[in-house]
């Protein structure tokens, strides 16, 4: 059965009104869902009611400070900063609802990242000599929504050449300058390369402070993992298809470095921020608690149960978190980066990390009526 709705308040209506046993494949959602779900029993989720729901119950607390903006969230946010019962305050405010690809199955790709520490100097210096830039002032963003409003989800990201705009350089052509303000240096490409992929981090000084730097803006090139095309190759054989396995390979075949991280075009620039990790919702990162999403099929704030298990350790993961977070290759409808924190565990888990897993999200019952 095929909905083509246009408003977000006829969406959560619809979306719940009706008890069909397929998928419901929803359209125009811009902005709750563009996925297919199935509407099922909290009592039918797997591990719901085992797990810490008054921990899930203190992390959405936590996320509700940005969440709430949104109409979706404002009402259900209120009445949290009240409850102490995660099992009571879930089970009597949301339903659940179950995310479907478009092929009909309910299976996606979990991957994991994690908040590196990488080592650094205010100083470029020849130990310390790889750059963790700012936004460039030469980067423009050229939105055309008020022109076109069918284009209010693109940004264009470009530099100007004459009397054009073009776009704006790759990361080749980035490493190459060294004409843009960084915030500090650190002594490994591969950690910085893998900051980029994590999108924040810490870095401990050579005057032994600690700061914290997160995601600031990108270069409008399209994310391409290089851990792909080196197993297409077949030569990540004996290493593994881990972010460690990578960087073993990397190292034993130096002459390859350059050509190989220069195929991820995408680059990242940061910002010196306050706090630790954070995510695009605007809040701290919780360990084990907060995922990344594609945020055209999971709104950021939105509770989400998610069934899949540890790559490394093969431990079930049946945990109730919160969307708090995006990321350049985090992209379809059941796909989302789980969050392990920082640390060398959390180091290990997240980069061998990459599973099979369901998502289900949690809508609040007033729209649901």
């Amino acid at each position: 059965m095929k909905l083509i709705i246009s408003s977000t308040l006829l969406f959560i209506l619809f979306f719940t009104g009706c008890s069909q046993k397929e998928p419901l494949n929803l359209q125009k959602l811009e902005k709750i869902s563009q996925a297919q779900v199935l509407k099922v029993d909290l009592n039918t989720i797997e591990g719901f009611y085992e797990d810490n729901l008054n921990y899930a119950l203190e992390v959405f607390k936590k996320d509700c400070k940005r969440s709430k903006r949104f109409n979706l969230f404002k009402n259900v946010c209120e009445k949290a900063q009240v409850a102490t019962n995660g099992s009571k305050f879930f089970t009597e405010n949301f339903v659940a609802y179950e995310l479907y690809n478009k092929n009909g199955t309910n299976k996606g790709v979990i991957t994991g990242y994690y908040e590196p520490l990488l080592r650094g100097s205010l100083t470029k210096t020849s130990k310390y000599k790889y750059p963790i830039y700012k936004t460039p002032k030469d980067m423009y963003i050229v939105d055309l929504s008020s022109i076109y409003p069918e284009l209010k989800k693109y940004r264009l990201r470009g530099k100007i050449e004459g009397n054009k705009i073009i776009p704006y350089d790759d990361r080749e052509a980035i490493n190459k300058r060294d004409d843009l303000e960084a915030i500090c240096y650190v002594d490994d490409r591969f950690d910085l390369f893998f900051l980029h992929i994590q999108g924040s981090g810490k870095v401990l000084l050579d005057t032994g402070e600690t700061i914290n730097v997160g995601y600031a803006n990108q270069n409008g090139h399209k994310y391409k993992g290089i851990g792909r095309m080196l197993l297409d190759e077949g030569v990540l054989k004996g290493y593994g298809a881990s972010m460690q396995g990578i960087k073993a390979y990397l190292e034993a075949n130096p002459n390859r470095v350059d050509e190989v991280l220069h195929e991820n075009e995408s680059y990242i620039f940061f910002s010196k921020r306050g706090q630790g990790a954070t995510g695009a919702l605007g809040t701290a990162l919780t360990a084990e608690r907060n995922l990344a999403v594609d945020r055209r099929y999971i709104p950021l704030g939105m509770p989400v149960f998610i069934n899949t298990k540890n790559s490394v350790t093969q431990d079930k993961i049946d945990r109730l978190m919160v969307a708090a977070d995006v990321g350049g290759a985090i992209k379809g409808e059941i796909r989302a980066d789980f969050f392990y924190g920082n640390g060398e565990d959390a180091e290990l888990y997240a980069g061998g990390m990459k599973e099979q897993g369901k998502l289900t999200i949690l809508v609040p019952k007033e729209f649901a009526q």
